[in-house]
């Protein structure tokens, strides 16, 4: 059947302009964990690291990323890391025949003739930014491009239900599992996969992963134990292979979550706050929008009062929680108080 083709890995090399991302630890996970879905890293660099990342050198040191220092001197010094990123990554083009995937952590309009001679040698460009930073020159360039607001799922989750009593700290430890495996299955094309490669995808995620530490001997029972716990996976065996996938049953009507013209301030709160605890500054508006149609899934602008979900802006600038600003292009961005 098609729908149990294993896909090839990719190769990655990763790029990334620390100005560009933030330079958080959780923010800088995020990305290696979007890349690490998809294939291996075999090469990673940063430019314009300074002592006042120094909180970044584990996460850099346990993936081998090479740091490219940032000289302090003149007024060109972003120009030059720049320069020497899109050096960098054309030599590894022609000289690590390995590499068939780039991931340029940056939306910097300057690197649209990077990725124009990546893809020109059928290189596949994945192109990660924030929002209030990206080209949208640079986004339509690449092959593949993702906000780094939703790279980092900072949105507020929903209460869930625990099937049983567990102690406090299994039910986390699980829970993180759980939502780690479920992220990577949302990342598919395919409605299911191999447990085998579902194993071998968290292996490169977490590489000291064992089944052992949650109680299972083997990873089809740690699959049944979460699927059982937690209801999000559907495992089950197909002549001999353990195949995985998502439960689309949904919820009940009556346990989805509401907004309404009383609780609506509340729960937008809530994700500007996680979005300040992720380190951003400014968001677009559209995020915003998608993660509160995650929590929310019939969420609707007129249910709470408004016309346009610009409006709803506007009344959360009025209420002191954003200001609404325009970039240079013109679109709409929302800095968080």
């Amino acid at each position: 059947m098609t729908g149990k083709k294993v896909i090839q890995l990719s190769k990655f090399a990763v790029f990334v302009d620390l100005e560009n991302c933030g330079a958080k630890v959780p923010t800088l996970k995020s990305i290696l964990e979007k890349v690490k879905i998809r294939g291996d890293i075999l090469l990673g660099k940063v430019y314009g690291y300074t002592d006042k990342f120094d909180d970044l050198k584990e996460v850099l040191l346990s993936n081998t990323f090479t740091v490219v220092p940032s000289l302090r001197y003149g007024i060109s010094q972003k120009n030059n890391a720049d320069i020497q990123l899109v050096i960098d990554a054309l030599q590894v083009a022609y000289e690590n025949e390995l590499i068939d995937s780039f991931c340029i952590v940056s939306g910097d309009s300057d690197y649209v003739p990077l990725v124009g001679r990546l893809k020109s040698m059928g290189k596949f460009v994945l192109g990660i930014s924030r929002s209030e930073a990206a080209s949208n020159i640079f986004i339509n360039a690449c092959n593949e491009f993702q906000f780094l607001e939703s790279v980092g799922k900072r949105n507020v989750e929903k209460p869930r239900k625990q099937k049983s009593t567990y102690s406090n700290e299994e039910v986390a430890d699980e829970s993180e599992l759980n939502k780690l495996l479920t992220t990577v299955l949302e990342e598919q094309d395919r409605d299911e996969i191999y447990a085998s490669e579902l194993k071998g995808t968290l292996l490169r995620l977490r590489p000291d992963f064992n089944e052992k530490a949650y109680g299972c001997a083997t990873f089809y029972k740690l699959l049944l134990k979460l699927s059982n716990r937690f209801g999000d996976l559907r495992v089950h065996n197909d002549n001999f292979d353990v195949m995985v996938g998502l439960n689309n049953s949904g919820e009940s009507p009556e346990s989805i979550p509401q907004l309404t013209r009383d609780n609506w301030k509340e729960a937008f709160a809530a994700q500007i706050k996680a979005y300040k605890d992720g380190g951003f500054e400014r968001v677009n508006p559209s995020i915003l929008k998608a993660d509160i149609i995650t929590a929310y899934p019939d969420f609707n602008e007129r249910s709470i009062g408004f016309k346009r979900f610009s409006d709803v802006m506007k009344q959360l600038e009025k209420d002191g929680l954003v200001v609404v600003e325009m970039d240079e292009q013109n679109t709409m961005l929302i800095k968080l108080l």
